[in-house]
């Protein structure tokens, strides 16, 4: 395996890291049921909490992450030099859609957990009924496809390093040029420098004609 590949997958892969164990921090740091006062007649008083920051900071890392792994990979749809039929290539594809769905989802529960937790000290109570707060587990689900995010743009990244490098410098979809045409000087046989003999009366039949 390349440095280059090394490199870009330890990076990937720590920020990775980061976005889940920001985004478990956010989970157990954010504002609960418990925490929430209820004020006459209609009113909530919430708490500050560190998971806004947390949660925006998992969003980041992540997102960071995301950008680097396809900016150094680059987009899939685009590549040429790749054979369809190559095993690599059908893993780095299958990778590639998996990892955005993931990321998607992931990056839209952090930002909508941390948004919620970002509630002014009174609020009006939710449709008067009760005070709003973000359901457990939200985080916690950000964390889990973060990581599985993560760990598929690194094996798409490394899937299609790999099949660069068994497709070779031929696009896919060409032919090698030159193929059953021989390339070179053309060969010329050599002058024999052995005299040679003619019989007397073939000489003398071609003066008398």
């Amino acid at each position: 395996m390349e440095r280059k590949v090394v490199v870009v997958c330890a990076v990937v892969g720590f920020l990775g890291l980061l976005s889940a164990a920001l985004s478990f921090a956010a989970e157990a740091t954010r504002i609960k049921a418990s925490d929430v006062q209820t004020l006459a007649p209609d009113e909530c008083r919430y708490p500050r909490s560190p998971a806004l920051s947390l949660g925006l900071g998992a969003a980041v890392a992540l997102m960071i992450a995301q950008v680097i792994i396809n900016t150094v990979a680059g987009c899939i749809c685009c590549k040429r030099n790749s054979r369809p039929s190559d095993r690599n290539w059908s893993v780095a594809l299958v990778s590639f859609a998996v990892s955005w769905i993931t990321f998607i989802i992931a990056f839209l529960l952090l930002l909508s957990g941390a948004a919620l937790n970002d509630q002014k000290d009174e609020q009006n109570m939710y449709l008067g009924d009760y005070c709003y707060i973000v359901k457990p587990g939200v985080f916690s689900g950000g964390a889990v496809l973060s990581l599985a995010s993560v760990a598929l743009g690194i094996i798409y990244y490394v899937a299609l390093s790999s099949s660069k490098n068994t497709a070779g410098p031929q696009p896919w979809g060409t032919q090698p040029q030159n193929q059953g045409i021989a390339l070179g000087q053309p060969q010329i046989p050599p002058r024999s420098e052995q005299p040679v003999f003619v019989h007397e009366d073939t000489y003398n039949r071609q003066q008398f004609q």
